[in-house]
């Protein structure tokens, strides 16, 4: 299965298929028929909403929802966790819906990176259910018919919303799909190191949706924007402003802050530590590229990966193909090497990496950081995104 997905996900990103493998090009036809029965299935869907055969529930609180238009690594995340530190900072307390996809890596990350801050976090794939539960068990406040005077209340001296357990806001993760739920900010992130690959649909190509849905976006964030070119980033605008003219942009990068040991993970360990060493960067993740990268910013001496699909649950078999790798590298070098994998895989099953033992295995933790860029700014970034909410509540619903 695992070499399976990489095969779609080579087509898929492939920019010449006729330097795709015999096998791969017999896959195109059942995998475009796959992707027009999906882009009926996607039309036939939002004609039901449309129509009002599907409903749309609306929550109490503002929801800003953070999606994305391909499969895996556009960073929406560590969006999902900077808006729920912006709420928090300025005294509302935010409830995160995510759908604990594969296990839930990502909603355990969340809860161990916004411990100490008023963020609650609902899992399931029936968000609107997991939000009314959320509301019967903490409150909430409803910025339209509050002392906000239909305003968000985003003053960090509002002391009645700081010390509230009551939510006050929602942040959808991976929402641009997730319909049933009415949002009043859509934020769609764009993987800048890989966009949008062939065009298609799936699984032909890795579009969950034709791009004209960036029309629905209020702002999109061009993610990994320092590792892109200059008339890269250029592309990538007109591109979308050719679908929405108006649409606002903005620009963010992950920066790696530390190390900690996948045997004890209060361990904290500085960038440097790795400097000369010989790494093997081990992940399933969306954007493999980047963080390899990272990796070789850091100064180290020598940097292989082994690379598995978005989510994929390392097996015995993985550790076995590791310590294989660790071997190679070992012998071509002398030296031990140090794995290193990213809090995703960590939180994914911290168990089956201790199998390791006893080699050396560390994880990377970055920070998402809105990057100043054509004006943009982060600080414009927060009030951007303040303004337009207000402006979203203080009209009809």
């Amino acid at each position: 299965m695992e070499k399976l997905r990489e095969l779609v996900n080579e087509i898929a990103y492939a920019r010449d298929h006729t330097k795709l493998s015999t096998l791969q090009r017999s896959l195109t036809p059942v995998l475009s028929f796959a992707s027009s029965l999906y882009r009926v299935a996607l039309s036939f869907r939002h004609c039901l909403y449309r129509f009002g055969l599907f409903r749309k529930h609306w929550l109490p609180v503002p929801v800003i929802s953070v999606g994305n238009l391909t499969w895996g690594g556009n960073g929406k995340t560590p969006m999902v966790e900077f808006i729920a530190r912006w709420l928090s900072d300025s005294g509302i307390s935010p409830l995160i819906l995510t759908r604990g996809y594969a296990g839930g890596d990502e909603a355990r990350m969340l809860e161990r990176h916004l411990f100490g801050t008023p963020t609650k976090i609902g899992v399931g794939a029936n968000r609107a259910a997991i939000a009314a539960c959320c509301f019967e068990r903490y409150g909430y406040i409803d910025p339209r018919s509050s002392t906000c005077d239909h305003k968000l209340c985003l003053d960090k001296n509002v002391e009645s919303h700081l010390n509230s357990e009551k939510i006050g806001a929602v942040i959808l993760d991976d929402g641009m799909q997730h319909w049933s739920l009415q949002r009043d900010l859509e934020i769609v992130m764009v993987n800048g190191l890989m966009l949008w690959g062939n065009g298609q649909l799936l699984p032909l190509g890795p579009l969950r949706e034709p791009l004209t849905a960036l029309r629905r976006a209020d702002a999109a964030v061009i993610h990994y924007a320092d590792l892109v070119s200059e008339q890269n980033l250029k592309d990538i605008e007109f591109m979308m402003r050719e679908v929405k003219e108006s649409l606002p942009i903005f620009y963010t990068r992950m920066t790696p802050s530390h190390f900690f040991e996948v045997a004890n993970i209060n361990s904290k360990l500085p960038l440097e530590a790795l400097c000369d060493a010989i790494i093997l960067c081990v992940s399933a993740i969306g954007s493999a590229n980047a963080f390899v990268n990272a990796m070789e910013k850091i100064g180290a001496s020598y940097v292989d990966r082994l690379d598995f699909s978005d989510h994929h649950v390392f097996q015995a078999t993985d550790v076995e193909m590791i310590r294989r790798r660790l071997g190679e590298l070992e012998d071509k070098f002398g030296s031990q090497p140090v794995i290193v994998i990213t809090e995703k895989d960590y939180d994914r099953d911290s168990e089956i990496l201790k199998h390791l033992h006893p080699c050396k295995v560390l994880a990377l933790c970055s920070v998402l950081q809105v990057l100043s860029h054509k004006g943009c700014t982060e600080n414009g970034f927060r009030k951007f995104l303040e303004e337009l909410l207000r402006v979203k509540l203080a009209g009809p619903n």
